[in-house]
């Protein structure tokens, strides 16, 4: 019996391997194309995201397995996302500039388009595509953000890790997200792609 239970608890850890390594090779492919089955594998990397984070840390960058997780999530959601009706961007408070004279509340900075930096464009902009502009100061704001309004969909902009962990966040709030990432990390002069963020707008409203 012992022998029997061995040899099924090594079968399925072989099994869980492969799965997850055919699960990371399809998330490598979504970078460039389109992939099936896209948000099964991603629910297989969620599932083993703390091994395979130890993983990449220890033998090659764990950022890029946030990156490849975003990318397999972001071709998951699209279509679902283009259904939703009350959306949010939610951005980092690292964009801003030094110079802000933004007052911060219990949802994030409130940005008076001051026109120092990209917020005020950003703010201008998703008002246009029927967005409400969050930008908060760190992943713990978002709990406040939810209590705002009952929104469907979240549309981030973080580094890959933020928008990884939020996305799994916000899995069980059955909110709909979509990431765009940043172009560097870091706790200030952070930027992002403003052509990718607009690009990003018009494809979700179409």
């Amino acid at each position: 019996m012992y022998r029997t239970i061995g040899i099924l608890v090594t079968i399925v850890f072989l099994l869980s391997i492969l799965l997850a390594f055919i699960a990371l090779t399809v998330s490598r492919i979504s970078l460039n194309r389109h992939v099936w089955l896209a948000g099964f594998f991603a629910g297989i990397l969620d599932f083993f995201y703390m091994p395979l984070k130890y993983f990449f840390y220890k033998f090659s960058d764990s950022r890029i397995l946030d990156k490849w997780m975003v990318s397999l999530k972001n071709i998951s959601n699209r279509n679902d996302f283009r259904k939703t009706q009350k959306r949010m961007i939610i951005t980092p408070h690292c964009m801003r500039s030094m110079d802000c004279p933004a007052s911060s509340t219990k949802t994030g900075i409130q940005c008076i388009s001051c026109g120092k930096c990209i917020f005020s464009k950003l703010k201008e902009d998703a008002e246009k595509y029927g967005y409400d502009l969050y930008i908060v100061t760190g992943s713990s704001f978002v709990k406040h953000v939810l209590k705002e309004k009952n929104y469907d969909a979240a549309l981030l902009i973080a580094c890959d890790y933020e928008l990884n962990k939020v996305m799994m966040g916000l899995k069980g709030q059955k909110i709909v997200t979509y990431g765009i990432p940043m172009l560097n990390d870091g706790c200030f002069n952070t930027e992002v792609e403003y052509g990718n963020v607009l690009d990003t707008l018009k494809m979700l409203s179409d």
